[in-house]
């Protein structure tokens, strides 16, 4: 270090020491005046999800599920799914498991390390309703993973709170309770269950789906389904979206195709 004895290098040493701690006691100030601030956009920022994590999926070999995929591949969004015959999956990325939505260790293997789940499970032919069951146990492995976010499918027939259904929307309605009354009940219960949890849940609502890769103007609305029929490519964008989106957190909005 050289000769300190000298009072010139002192006093540059000395200089250098005092400088050193004004600089400390600055930024020290300066990180408690903006700590209220920081906290407050780290809490923001807690409010979007990651998505280099990847994504739960059920129902992903489906006539909409396909069209889900398909985009999650194209935003190079990481992904599970689960499937009940391994066989049936097309697509050359993912991570598969096998296994029945009705099957609460299905669920769990699944959505280990996940930040969120989508569903756009179908009901099984000849089989009792799935779908209340299902969401019962992707619910109990969100409690468990500590998981916030699910998004789901399900028809018009389901009732909420702010309903104001048009004429339309009410036949298509009652057309389901009388020709499907045990999925459509089923289907009821399933929100039910969503609405007494304290997941960040967004069940869609759905008229018609077109499976194809048309994309045309949608609209939403919580009260009435805007239009008879949505295409598949038009839904998976949407569904995708509201991983980020929070604007339907805890709602069940209606989606439907317009045309302009």
């Amino acid at each position: 270090m050289g000769d300190l004895s000298s009072p010139r290098r002192s006093f540059s040493y000395i200089w250098l020491l005092k400088s050193l701690f004004k600089i400390i006691v600055i930024a020290k100030d300066f990180a408690s005046s903006r700590q209220p601030e920081l906290i407050h956009h780290l809490s923001n920022k807690k409010r979007f999800m990651p998505l280099n994590r990847k994504i739960a999926i059920i129902g992903g070999t489906g006539k909409s599920g396909n069209f889900v995929v398909r985009e999650l591949i194209l935003r190079n969004i990481p992904f599970r799914i689960l499937l009940r015959n391994a066989a049936s999956y097309s697509h050359p990325i993912g991570e598969l498991v096998q296994g029945d939505a009705r099957d609460p260790e299905a669920i769990l293997k699944l959505s280990e390390g996940c930040s969120a789940i989508i569903s756009t499970l179908g009901q099984p032919k000849g089989e009792p309703s799935i779908f209340s069951q299902a969401t019962a146990n992707v619910l109990a492995a969100m409690r468990v993973w500590n998981i916030k976010r699910y998004i789901l499918t399900t028809g018009l027939n389901v009732d909420t709170p702010p309903d104001n259904k048009g004429q339309v929307t009410q036949t298509g309605t009652k057309w389901m309770k009388e020709h499907f009354p045990e999925t459509t009940a089923d289907k009821q219960r399933e929100y039910e269950l969503l609405a007494a949890s304290d997941a960040d849940w967004t069940l869609v609502r759905l008229p018609l789906i077109g499976l194809t890769e048309n994309s045309e103007a949608t609209e939403t609305s919580l009260e009435n389904c805007p239009g008879t029929g949505i295409h598949g490519t038009d839904l998976a964008r949407f569904l995708l979206d509201q991983l980020n989106g929070r604007e339907y957190i805890r709602q069940a909005p209606f989606l439907a195709n317009i045309s302009r």
